[in-house]
């Protein structure tokens, strides 16, 4: 006796969905894919990307009225399916999103080859009128389980490693889950991206899990526990101890910095967590992670941390606030904005300017970006500090500067910029020097709004010529440096960070042309216009 052969069905939603999988695998190469998902990776680094992996296959989840008869549905489309697998990690998956009605319910795996590579669709049968309709119908719309999948090439941990990590730190790629599917015996990690598309690794054999999420999001959670670890290893100079006497005890470190030595062991057991330092043999050594919290040194980050873990810390306890109304947490815990109230406790106001300077290895390359040759005059508006004035200076003796800002803000100059300076004080919302042939903007413009910035523009415009140079160096959304900043400049002074083509708008309207734009350390950018000629 004959068995009637089963005949899956597809809704036509979920045709469409497949077939638009298709069309793009055989349209995409994988500069193409990592180009999409991962714009901020540069031509380069996506280059060396492609060296270790290749774009697989495009995922997309459908809802079948059964397993049963699936491939000749496909086949029935013009399709080749291979094989129905089970889908172990996508079950999982589906189970946390919807509850454990889902956990007894197979999800199944099936390849329809395309060109060279091809679309894998992740099938949940849905029976008519089921109580899954529902998980159907979001999905659908919410494309939860779609995703782009690159097969890692290279074998081994040690490059899969790096990938990750490049992904996450260049291109601002989220972990979002993964695990290990025995019956193709790969691993699968899924990412997620700054435009919420999601991307999966396929390392072969089995890799150390991700976190699970309750896991990932405490470790989100204590970050502040880690921000105020590491003031601490600032304040009691922990790094200056360990660079002068490195593998040195807790119980010699606790005498050198006064503390509680079994205090201080837990405090050096979490820094050692954190990556700050290393333990061996009971005793402690630095870091290259750690070694930026030296004193005395070029680029030092000490008074950073302790201005992260101190007033700035004070401020992210008012963030709600920020979110909630729009206006800077710092000035409605403070009494007023973070400028003037620096100015009116000098202590912290130092610390704020030795802050600043800590983060001028962005500048180091400036002087060689730009051609000086034909350059006489470079005035820095609102240079705080003179750090990238004194950077473009000592690179080219034949040019003399003038420093613009506040009399405060010059004060931590005057001692740093002894020759070929002049320093001016002065309001950059009403006038700006005139005469010179580059004008500086470093990390102005991002502490205000966008009309206090076309204001800030518009007096550079009028004080410089036609043909004349302006260079903005400013953090560039959507690198995961700038999101993280955008939030801290929203909390403490009300400004902030903005995207290329922002920029470029606001330029234009204050009479700049844009002529190029170039990636500087510590995820800052370099911005160069052009004064226009008036219309």
């Amino acid at each position: 006796m004959n068995l009637p052969v089963v005949q899956a069905r597809l809704a036509e939603a979920d045709v469409a969905r497949i077939e638009r999988a298709a069309a793009y695998v055989e349209t995409h190469d994988t500069d193409q894919v990592l180009a999409e998902l991962l714009p901020s990776l540069t031509s380069a680094e996506r280059a060396d990307v492609s060296r270790h992996l290749v774009f697989d296959h495009t995922a997309v989840l459908v809802f079948p009225d059964s397993l049963d008869g699936l491939r000749e549905e496909l086949r029935r489309l013009g399709l080749e399916p291979g094989p129905v697998t089970p889908s172990v990690v996508v079950r999982d998956r589906l189970t946390r999103r919807y509850g454990p009605a889902l956990a007894g319910i197979p999800v199944g795996i099936v390849h329809v080859a395309v060109g060279g590579r091809s679309v894998e669709i992740f099938a949940l049968p849905v029976s008519p009128d089921s109580a899954l309709e529902a998980v159907a119908a979001d999905e659908r719309e919410a494309e939860h389980e779609s995703h782009h999948a690159f097969a890692v090439t290279a074998s081994g941990p040690v490059v899969p490693a790096g990938l990750r990590l490049l992904l996450q730190e260049r291109g601002g790629a989220v972990p979002d889950g993964g695990g290990y599917n025995g019956h193709e015996n790969v691993t699968v990690l899924y990412h997620r991206t700054t435009t919420h598309r999601r991307f999966e690794l396929r390392l072969p054999g089995r890799h150390d899990p991700l976190p699970a999420p309750t896991t990932a999001l405490l470790t989100v959670m204590t970050g502040a526990w880690a921000t105020q670890a590491v003031a601490t290893m600032a304040e009691l100079n922990i790094a200056d101890h360990l660079a002068d006497h490195p593998g040195m005890s807790a119980e010699r470190l606790a005498t050198l910095t006064s503390t509680h030595p079994d205090a201080l062991r837990r405090l050096l057991r979490y820094l050692t967590s954190l990556g700050l330092l290393t333990s061996a043999d009971g005793t402690y050594h630095l870091t290259a992670t750690g070694q930026p919290l030296r004193t005395g040194t070029e680029f030092s980050l000490h008074p950073l941390a302790q201005l992260y873990g101190g007033p700035f810390y004070d401020s992210f306890a008012g963030l709600t606030h920020s979110v909630r109304t729009g206006e800077e947490a710092f000035a409605h815990r403070h009494g007023q904005h973070h400028f003037p109230y620096f100015v009116q406790h000098p202590e912290l106001g130092s610390l704020f300017h030795r802050a600043m300077a800590a983060s001028a290895e962005m500048f180091t390359p400036v002087p060689t970006l730009i051609d000086f040759s034909a350059v006489r005059e470079v005035v820095d508006v609102g240079g705080g500090n003179g750090a990238l004035l004194g950077h473009v200076l000592r690179a080219h003796p034949h040019l003399e500067g003038v420093l613009f800002d506040r009399p405060d803000a010059l004060e931590a100059a005057r001692t740093q910029l002894t020759e070929r300076c002049t320093f001016v004080t002065g309001d950059f919302t009403r006038s700006v020097p005139e005469g010179g042939d580059v004008y500086l903007l470093s990390r102005v413009l991002h502490d205000w709004d966008d009309e206090r910035c076309r204001t800030i523009l518009g007096r550079c415009a009028e004080a410089m010529r036609p043909g004349a140079q302006l260079l903005v160096v400013e953090r560039l959304l959507p690198t995961p440096t700038a999101v993280a900043w955008d939030v801290h400049m929203l909390c403490n002074v009300g400004g902030r960070e903005r995207d290329e083509a922002h920029y470029t708008r606001m330029l234009a309207e204050a009479g700049f042309e844009v002529r190029g734009c170039q990636e500087l350390p510590l995820g800052a950018s370099l911005i160069d216009a052009v004064r226009a000629t008036p219309s």
